[in-house]
């Protein structure tokens, strides 16, 4: 994707917290049927297939903006359904800084990458705009603090895949301590971060994209 799309895109998720968005609840109901001498297979297929739409959980003011700026390719919401979080991650125009952080390219030392595909997690995603408010100089020492750097990721990432309906409260995070989240519709925080969107789902994780980098505790 070339740099005036991802400046498009971060414009239309920057007018979308601007706005007031509603997704719509997709209804599960359906019309009496005929009566007839043969079932019919057809509901429980269109109810299959909609528990399987990937973007039939999201939640989150940013969504939409997303879908419109990626709507196909491995980077879309279905795209990114068919692979491994990591993998997903990083056809995510908006996760390049996150993707560099994992995969050894900030610190070769920190490689999370067979971490991440390898089981089921949610991942709490920042951006590249929550990258972009850190103090250029603590990124700098990044590069060199193998521990730190491992330490705030793997606080952003929490075992298990956790939907929508289920994310509110206290989650312990691979790093060992807690985070909180908190919320409801498509107004959620963790910790301190605003969910731009949330619900994405991969082969193997659900992923809630933020805008800001999470922090663990001190001791």
């Amino acid at each position: 994707m070339s740099r005036n799309t991802r400046k498009r895109l971060s414009a239309g998720l920057a007018l979308a917290f601007a706005a007031t968005f509603a997704l719509s609840a997709c209804s599960m109901g359906g019309t009496a049927a005929e009566p007839s001498d043969e079932p019919s297979a057809a509901p429980m297929e269109t109810e299959e297939s909609m528990e399987m739409d990937p973007a039939a959980n999201l939640v989150g003011p940013g969504c939409a903006a997303y879908a419109e700026a990626v709507p196909d390719g491995a980077g879309s919401i279905e795209g990114m359904s068919a692979d491994p979080v990591a993998v997903a991650a990083s056809n995510n125009p908006l996760l390049t800084t996150l993707v560099a952080a994992v995969s050894g390219q900030l610190n070769p030392e920190v490689d999370l990458v067979d971490t991440l595909n390898g089981s089921e997690f949610t991942v709490f995603a920042p951006v590249d705009d929550a990258f972009a408010k850190i103090d250029p100089a603590t990124i700098e020492a990044l590069k060199t603090d193998s521990a730190t750097l491992s330490s705030i990721l793997t606080y952003h990432v929490v075992p298990g895949q956790i939907a929508p309906a289920d994310i509110a409260g206290t989650h312990t995070t691979v790093q060992g301590a807690d985070l909180e989240v908190t919320g409801s519709g498509d107004a959620w925080m963790v910790n301190d971060a605003t969910v731009i969107c949330g619900g994405v789902q991969t082969a193997n994780a659900v992923v809630y994209l933020i805008d800001t980098v999470l922090m663990p505790p001190t001791p």
